[in-house]
Formats: C-alpha cells, sequence, structure tokens
C-alpha cells in the first residue's frame, strides 16, 4: 500500500469522524493554548506507515527517512522531539479507526494470547514506566513482564477482535468479550480448555474447538473440525509478522500513551497487509462444514 493511498484512507475516516462529533477535535494538542501543526489524519500516517516501512526505531524513521525524504508530502512537519509530544493526541482516534478495520466474520474464528513484554527480566525490580499496569506472566517460553495481546482473527487472516490485558491475566478470562460478534466455531489451544467457558460460548452461539491434555479422555470429533484445528498455526503466523513486521512488541517505551499507540499502529498496518495468512477456503468449502451443534 503507498503512502497516499493510506493517508487518503485515513483521512476519509477522519473527516468522518470530525463530521459526526462536531464537538470534539481529534488531535487535540496536549499543551492547553497550542495548536498542533500536523493534522490528526497526517500524524496517524506517519505512525502506522512506520510499520508498514524497514525501520526497527521509530526516530531512526522519522529523522532519517521521514523528514529527509517526505517533506512534500508533510510540508509542516515538525522536529522528532515535538512529534512525541503529538503522539499521544492520536490515541483515540487510532482505536476508532482499527475498530472501523476489521474483518468481516465468517464462522471460522482462531484465537491466541502473544506476550508484550516491556522489559528484560532482570530489570523488573526497576522499571518505573508500567508500574502497577504491567505485571509478571508465564509462557511455554519462560517468564516475561509486561502485558499479553489477546487476538481472535478469521480463516482470511483478518483481526476479528483484540483485548489487552496484564501479563498474569488467564487466557480465558477475555474470551466471552472478544466472542461478542462472533458465530459459529472458535478454534483455540489446550490453555483454553474450560468445561464452564465451553458452555458460556454456545449460549452465545459459538462453539468453541480445542485439543485434549494427555490426561483427558479422548472424544470424538468431526473430521472437518480437526483439520481446521490443525490449522491453528494461522494465527501464530500472524503473531509473528505483528512483533517482527509491524514492531509492536520492544522494550523501548518511556509512556503509556505511547505503547498503546505503538501497538494500535502495528494492528492498523497489518489489517493494511495486502497478503495475510489464509486458509484460502471457498465459499463452497464453507457450506460443507458442519452444522453448529
Amino acid at each position: 500500500m503507498s503512502l497516499l493511498e493510506l493517508f487518503c484512507d485515513v483521512h476519509d475516516f477522519c473527516t468522518i469522524i470530525s463530521a459526526s462529533q462536531p464537538n470534539q477535535r481529534l488531535g487535540k494538542s496536549t499543551k492547553p493554548g497550542r495548536k498542533p501543526t500536523l493534522h490528526a489524519s497526517e500524524i496517524m500516517t506517519i505512525l502506522i506507515y512506520f510499520h508498514m516501512s524497514q525501520y526497527r526505531h521509530f526516530k531512526a524513521f522519522y529523522t532519517e527517512y521521514v523528514m529527509v525524504h517526505l517533506r512534500s508530502e508533510f510540508p509542516k512537519l515538525v522536529s522528532y522531539n515535538r512529534f512525541v509530544e503529538l503522539v499521544p493526541t492520536a490515541l483515540l482516534p487510532l482505536c476508532l479507526y482499527l475498530q472501523s478495520r476489521l474483518g468481516p466474520v465468517t464462522g471460522i474464528a482462531y484465537i491466541d494470547a502473544t506476550p508484550l513484554a516491556v522489559c528484560h527480566n532482570r530489570r523488573i525490580p526497576r522499571h518505573k514506566v508500567f508500574e502497577g499496569i504491567a505485571a509478571r506472566g508465564k509462557t511455554s517460553m519462560g517468564w516475561f513482564y509486561g502485558f499479553k495481546l489477546h487476538l481472535v482473527v478469521n480463516d482470511k487472516g483478518e483481526l476479528l477482535a483484540f483485548y489487552l490485558t496484564p501479563g498474569n491475566v488467564d487466557d480465558r478470562k477475555p474470551v466471552p468479550k472478544l466472542a461478542r460478534r462472533l458465530f459459529g466455531k472458535l478454534f483455540g489451544d489446550k490453555g483454553y480448555i474450560s468445561q464452564a467457558l465451553f458452555d458460556e460460548l454456545l449460549e452465545q452461539d459459538v462453539q468453541l474447538i480445542t485439543g485434549i491434555r494427555k490426561n483427558m479422555k479422548n472424544r470424538l470429533m468431526p473430521m472437518m473440525d480437526k483439520i481446521l484445528l490443525r490449522k491453528r498455526a494461522i494465527i501464530e503466523t500472524i503473531n509473528d509478522q505483528l512483533k517482527n513486521i509491524s514492531q509492536i512488541a520492544h522494550t523501548r517505551h518511556r509512556s503509556v500513551d505511547n505503547f498503546l499507540v505503538n501497538l494500535i499502529a502495528g494492528l492498523i498496518a497489518y489489517t493494511h497487509q495486502p497478503k495475510k495468512p489464509s486458509l484460502r477456503l471457498r465459499d463452497e468449502d464453507l457450506t460443507i462444514l458442519p452444522a453448529l451443534v
């Protein structure tokens, strides 16, 4: 996706939001009496475009690329320090924009949680930025300090829902909220095994399908469900792309607002990705799926 296409899409969204809420101004300055020279759509575009670039550090991206090569596209560019001050103003419009970028519910969805460490384990005692907000959690890869990003995607690799929790929250806790707009089958790993959760989701017309642990009795499962459960790697691939391509996880944050902006902008950048991990199911394939029990 080109920079021009991205800006046009973001600017059109900001125009619609501003028209629907004329009394609220997007990109409101953090300092009273000082109006930002950059429009909210320009700030959002720069933040999202960073996650589409090959840069791993935003400061290098802004100072070495934006201020050098994009002067004509953004004639009212500000200094890097001033732009950092404007970043928190983009949090609300970015959240609204991400909601508009969520994909359609197809009846097949995958859920997973991935850790977002905010510092190295050795620096936990003296870490202050996320003190009282982040928490220690444990995954199959070991302990970490930070947050968990819970994602739900469809069979086309499009985002359906997202939720951020401290690192010590059980993966199963936010599932009912994530599944509010879902129907059909929801596939997850063994960490989502819970009879109570299964019954709660079934009342929402969502069937939770997971594998079984070694100490559990074997149970019958339709062949189609077994095949789709084996395709759960699609969401693990998406998590890997979000971390290594969209740069949603790093330990250089100096404020909570900037952490959230970086996360939301990275998710938006993924939604604009032309080729996403997909099961490549056709409409006729969906018709042979067994009916929800």
